[in-house]
């Protein structure tokens, strides 16, 4: 079903093309000519702009009911015509896209390397480098001053097609994104059991079999669930643990040597021992059943009723909530006797925020509407949320007399909740460097640096992450139709010998399998780009 899925998505992509160029496009969908030049904000008199846009079901289905909207219409004078997709954006936007239907502009476009490339190839979108010079001196300032984000931006031909987000929180190893899937561990039931804090591998074993068979919530029930996660990727998955077997495993199943050579983390001997750590868990009913089927929905239930052992998150508070219940596993050392950790290739950077279409006339007017995204105190009111809203919680207080905005406490109110609430995100950029100038780090930020620091850094050994490489439109492709066989077929064998076993016996097919698909081809690509890149 994954792959099918997957398959349909790019079949979808070329879709998009093919029917743009059999349908004109309506004159509904995007703005009137303003013919206006010399902008500067606020406009004498009010002027409309239509973006396509997403949001989460937490949000406003209007955008203009968040208060950092209505904000920023005051302060530009340009009131934003939303179409706003709450789920399936990417499928709903290439539609559109399809039917003909371009708005000014696409705000978190969610567009592949791939889209971005083939968007501009069929005339969809434009270049905006002429733009950031001109017109935009927030952005432009960015640029100038970290060089490494403009060339991040810049597709292989030259050009930039769209708008980023940058978020920085450390850097280098003490980045926030160094680790995403931290494991967290109930230690009311450690210390009801009167265990130790387990150190290895075998011990976590132990553990979590005291925790299945000596009730340590002490309600007379069985209804304790000593592991869980949520299969496939992103921050509740449980590949922390694949470090404790040695090179370790992360979402995109590669990683940097410190020599430069990309690798591929799930065909070598050290991954298929860390299945069979798994499979030896779920074989002593140490797994939680739901863990290769259970949504966000069902993993939050589960967690507020602390019902977990041991489980995986970004940051328990989402999860379990902001108590001493649960603290940080430790690293693990593994059958070596040593500790590591593997790094995620995370960084505070995407390149898809926001896409001018080419039908959009009003092209100064635009680019400094988006530029003002980029004003600092704008981009972090656009990352997190803003202040002084009287029917909803705050993210910031405004100190007046520093202008600073400062983080409120969040008293017990999941941070993922509230900021998908009140953000818009889009295009913006926070450095480090606004930390105590522009706004305060927030505390859950703050915290999470310090784990890391203490706990995980020192097992980090990899010098360098696989950055977001712009690839050329031809090698973008051939990666999508890589990853829409590979990653499906990767991610249904390893929850399958979790559960079953066999790994031993299917092992050979499996690397055959990868290569079918095309691994090798998929590695020189990503060593391209990455070398690329680096010169």
């Amino acid at each position: 079903m994954r792959k099918k899925k997957a398959r349909n998505l790019l079949l979808l992509s070329g879709l998009t093309i093919m029917l743009l160029s059999a349908c004109g496009s309506t004159d509904e969908a995007f703005t009137e000519d303003y013919e206006l030049s010399n902008v500067t904000f606020p406009l004498k008199e009010e002027v409309s702009l239509k973006f396509l846009t997403q949001s989460s079901p937490l949000a406003p289905a209007d955008p203009n009911d968040k208060l950092v909207f209505q904000r920023l219409e005051e302060k530009t004078g340009v009131h934003i015509d939303w179409t706003n997709y709450q789920s399936d954006f990417a499928e709903k936007r290439n539609l559109d896209i399809a039917s003909g239907s371009l708005p000014d502009g696409i705000f978190n476009a969610a567009a592949s390397d791939y889209d971005l490339l083939s968007w501009a190839k069929n005339g969809i979108v434009i270049p905006v480098n002429d733009l950031v010079d001109q017109y935009m001196p927030n952005l432009k300032k960015i640029y100038e001053e970290n060089p490494e984000y403009k060339a991040l931006a810049t597709a292989p031909d030259g050009n930039m097609y769209s708008f980023p987000w940058i978020e920085e929180l450390g850097s280098d190893k003490e980045s926030i994104h160094t680790v995403n899937d931290m494991a967290w561990i109930n230690v009311d039931w450690l210390n009801n059991l009167g265990l130790e804090m387990p150190q290895t591998t075998d011990e976590l074993i132990t553990v979590l079999e005291a925790f299945k068979t000596q009730d340590p919530n002490g309600n007379g029930e069985a209804d304790e669930i000593p592991l869980s996660f949520i299969d496939n990727g992103g921050n509740e998955d449980m590949k922390l643990l694949f470090s404790a077997f040695g090179i370790g495993d992360n979402d995109d199943h590669l990683v940097v040597g410190n020599d430069g050579k990309v690798d591929f983390t799930a065909d070598n001997p050290e991954y298929k021992e860390a299945i069979h750590y798994f499979n030896d868990m779920y074989q002593k009913g140490l797994i939680d059943t739901e863990a290769f089927e259970h949504d966000w929905n069902g993993y939050i239930a589960k967690g507020k009723e602390a019902r977990y052992g041991v489980y995986f998150t970004w940051d328990k508070a989402n999860v379990t909530g902001d108590n001493d219940t649960y603290d940080l596993l430790p690293v693990l050392s593994g059958p070596t006797g040593e500790k590591h950790i593997t790094r995620t290739n995370g960084m505070g950077f995407s390149r898809d925020r926001f896409v001018i279409t080419s039908e959009n006339k009003n092209l100064e007017l635009t680019a400094k509407w988006i530029d003002a995204m980029y004003e600092p105190s704008q981009s972090v009111q656009n990352n997190w949320g803003t202040y002084g809203a009287e029917d909803s919680q705050n993210i910031f207080e405004l100190d007046e007399e520093t202008n600073m905005l400062k983080h409120l406490p969040l008293t017990g109110t999941s941070p993922g909740e509230l900021r998908q609430k009140t953000e818009a995100s889009g295009p913006l950029a926070i450095l480090n460097d606004y930390y105590g100038t522009v706004t305060t780090m927030p505390e859950d930020a703050r915290w999470r640096l310090e784990i890391l620091k203490e706990n995980f850094v020192p097992y980090v050994t990899n010098d360098f992450i696989y950055p977001r490489v712009f690839l050329t439109l031809e090698n973008a492709d051939r990666i999508a139709k890589i990853d829409a066989d590979m990653l499906p077929y990767l991610n249904r064998k390893r929850a399958e010998w979790i559960i079953n076993g066999n790994i031993d016996t299917e092992w050979e097919d499996y690397l055959k399998e990868l290569e079918s698909f095309g691994l090798s081809e998929w590695l020189e690509i990503k060593q391209e780009g990455y070398d690329t890149f680096k010169e």
